[in-house]
């Protein structure tokens, strides 16, 4: 079970996200390497709006191939490097996002592992494991 919470002593979260999340009981738990603004064809765009959409989509492919969604998502840093339209990033990142609220970080940085990136995310997730009489485990 995750519950999420934005304790009253400390200030309202800046952004779509909460400040904490509590796992308990049987989950499966899902640990993504940064993923960037890289096509599958290993193709870096040099718009870095396009690069954040693309890195997005990678974390949603890295989900769906765990069979997990984006409501799935517990935390999310995100390494910046240069100048990003903030209102241009807050809509994609709120159209990722939907209504879900994880935790969230942003870092803006000097260089990421090449100068072509100008986007990494590093995601969590995490998936209540359902158990069952009949087939033991089930993953909903």
């Amino acid at each position: 079970m995750k519950v999420t919470r934005n304790p009253i002593e400390i200030h309202p979260p800046v952004a779509p996200y909460v400040h904490q999340i509590e796992v308990t009981g049987p989950n499966r738990w899902l640990t993504l390497s940064g993923q960037l603004g890289m096509g599958v064809d290993g193709a870096v765009p040099e718009d870095s709006i396009e690069q954040l959409e693309l890195a997005l989509h990678n974390i949603r492919k890295n989900l769906e191939a765990a069979q997990m969604e984006v409501h799935d998502l517990t935390k999310l840093v995100f390494y910046l490097v240069g100048n990003f339209d903030a209102d241009q990033r807050k809509k994609i990142t709120n159209d990722f996002l939907g209504d879900h609220r994880p935790c969230m970080t942003l870092l803006y940085v000097v260089a990421l592992a090449a100068p072509v990136f100008k986007v990494e995310i590093d995601a969590w997730a995490c998936k209540e494991i359902v158990l069952t009489e009949q087939n033991g485990i089930h993953n909903p």
